[in-house]
């Protein structure tokens, strides 16, 4: 399986590609930084990111694309910024029929170093670490960018199978009922 994984930003998006699957050592494959100049109109900042994100999926070609769930924040202005990249990526993944896959922080955190309050150089070390990079990306959006990817490529296996289960649970009817009498009459 090959992932793209994106932490949008406007002034800076990161963008990593990683392979793998089931029995395989993940693989980094390309990683990328997209800045954007802030004095610029916000559109065209917006067709920056989508131009550079849709080179990237028109190249790798990848199966899925996980993108870092936007949280509100102290600073409305950034949370707009990081929804509205957020949503040219998205966008750019649903006109080539690729699934988008949503992650929070402390989702990819948990995935990548195993408990969900990582700081930035904790996640950093450790997908050096896991992709066996010879150094560590920088910035830390472009690390942040492969954990996404590195984070749905293991957790995908296990929500596709929940969802087979949950689906062939409501197929089956409603379970046993459960009485809510008094017991021993």
């Amino acid at each position: 399986m090959r992932v793209l994984g994106v932490d949008p930003g406007l002034t800076r998006c990161g963008v990593g590609v990683v392979d793998g699957g089931p029995g395989q050592a993940p693989r980094a494959v390309e990683v990328a930084v997209v800045r954007t100049p802030a004095d610029a109109e916000l559109a065209v900042r917006l067709l920056q990111i989508a131009e550079r994100v849709e080179e990237m999926m028109d190249r790798h070609r990848p199966d899925t694309v996980a993108i870092e769930r936007v949280f509100s924040q102290q600073n409305v202005r950034t949370v707009m910024g990081t929804a509205q990249a957020s949503g040219v990526v998205a966008l750019a993944a649903a006109r080539r029929g690729i699934p988008v896959a949503w992650h929070t922080p402390s989702e990819v955190k948990a995935a990548v170093s195993g408990h969900g309050n990582a700081d930035k150089a904790q996640v950093t070390a450790m997908i050096t670490r896991l992709l066996r990079l010879t150094e560590a990306p920088k910035p830390a959006d472009a690390a942040d960018a492969l954990a996404l990817a590195l984070c749905h490529l293991w957790r995908s296996p296990m929500q596709s199978r929940l969802a087979v289960a949950a689906k062939a649970q409501a197929a089956s009817g409603p379970g046993p009922s459960v009485s809510r009498g008094r017991m021993g009459r």
